[in-house]
């Protein structure tokens, strides 16, 4: 398999790398049936439009026939809150938890310490944020995701929903479907790309892609994260480091959010960072919607100090029905789907069954996997 091979340096590192004093729970699977848990959304009548639809409940990531060939237990459900839901009822006797960031089952501290049994914890896709870390940690429990699963995927429909934003297509959108032609009524807040000044919050796997995706469009490039990108990678884009975000943000036409939730970036754009930028900003966010302070958000989308917004990630999700980004003029909001493509389910639901493979078999997984591992969390979380 490309990934074990791809991984192999990395991983023979890792497994020479120390342990941790920490208790941990016993990481790879004692023989025996295993009870595995997956909690993905609903496709229902979607399901049987196509084949390689896997990321759902019915699809079941693929892995329902493997598993009880095996021998284990494979329970698949999209009821995850409350105290009467279906996840609730496994809690306490399941092995592995198996998630997504798009149908997010929440691992509260509460939850880990009633889950007796649990070993490991599985997000089949791009961000563990939906697991209270430091108690996994605490735990010692392992907490891994499939890493570069869905980057393209998130890169591609961030490029869009800037497009969208600057092009002010929606309204002309609404008015086809409406009945209505007032070409005036989107062309006042049109621009071209070309020119405008973008910056990203985050230049890891998604970052890096966006901007080179962007590079073409030839925009004045910014980006701000822990450490600067390749040089090389500088080069090729055009991209500036900005260390200081407070400096980088009132620069920026558009701003695009590309880091992890973390109780560092939790509600960083409250009031009085977002009073700073550049009025009239564009801001797409397919990371975090705790990232945002929600209302701060909406006000500002209200006044016009925000000309657009658009992502598909919101808290919690399922988003409720009176959240105010729903309501909130100049918005371009949709449901948590940029990293579900058919292609990334693909992707993360192999990277999960190679991972799978690799526990019951105790083996290591690739390093750069793991979000928690023998009471560490990975840097970007720390």
């Amino acid at each position: 398999m490309a990934m074990k091979k791809l991984a192999c340096s990395a991983i023979k590192a890792l497994a020479n790398s120390g342990s941790s004093s920490l208790p941990t729970r016993q990481l790879h699977a004692s023989a025996g049936r295993k009870k595995i848990v997956g909690v993905f959304y609903k496709a229902n009548e979607y399901y049987t439009k196509n084949p390689n639809f896997v990321g759902c409940v019915e699809g079941a990531l693929g892995l329902r026939e493997w598993l009880e060939s095996q021998g284990h237990q494979y329970i698949v459900t999209d009821d995850k809150e409350g105290p009467d839901c279906e996840l609730e009822k496994h809690i306490p006797d399941l092995h592995v938890l198996i998630s997504t960031p798009f149908h997010p089952a929440y691992v509260t501290e509460e939850r880990i310490k009633r889950a007796k049994n649990l070993q490991l914890l599985l997000t089949a896709g791009i961000g563990s944020d939906h697991v209270d870390l430091k108690a996994a940690a605490k735990a010692g429990l392992t907490v891994a995701e499939v890493t570069g699963s869905n980057v393209v995927s998130v890169a591609e429909d961030e490029l869009m929903r800037i497009l969208i934003l600057v092009r002010n297509f929606l309204p002309g959108y609404h008015q086809v479907i409406t009945g209505d032609w007032n070409v005036a009524g989107i062309a006042y807040r049109a621009y071209d790309l070309e020119g405008k000044t973008v910056g990203t919050i985050g230049a890891g796997r998604i970052g890096k892609l966006l901007l080179q995706r962007l590079k073409p469009f030839n925009c004045n490039l910014l980006y701000h994260d822990r450490v600067k990108i390749d040089p090389e990678l500088e080069k090729q884009t055009g991209a500036k480091f900005e260390e200081d975000l407070n400096v980088m943000l009132p620069k920026c036409d558009i701003v695009v959010v590309n880091t992890p939730l973390t109780e560092k970036t939790r509600g960083m754009f409250d009031k009085d960072r977002i009073a700073k930028m550049k009025k009239g900003v564009l801001i797409v966010n397919n990371a975090r919607g705790a990232i945002m302070d929600a209302q701060a958000v909406a006000d500002a989308c209200s006044s016009g100090h925000i000309a657009g917004y658009s992502g598909d990630v919101w808290f919690p999700q399922p988003a409720p029905k009176d959240h105010p980004w729903r309501y909130m003029p100049n918005q371009a909001m949709t449901p948590h789907i940029s990293g579900t493509t058919i292609d990334a389910q693909l992707r993360y639901a192999a990277g999960t069954k190679d991972m799978l493979e690799r526990y019951f078999k105790g083996e290591e997984f690739p390093a750069q996997n793991y979000i928690v591992k023998a009471g560490e969390l990975a840097p970007q979380y720390r």
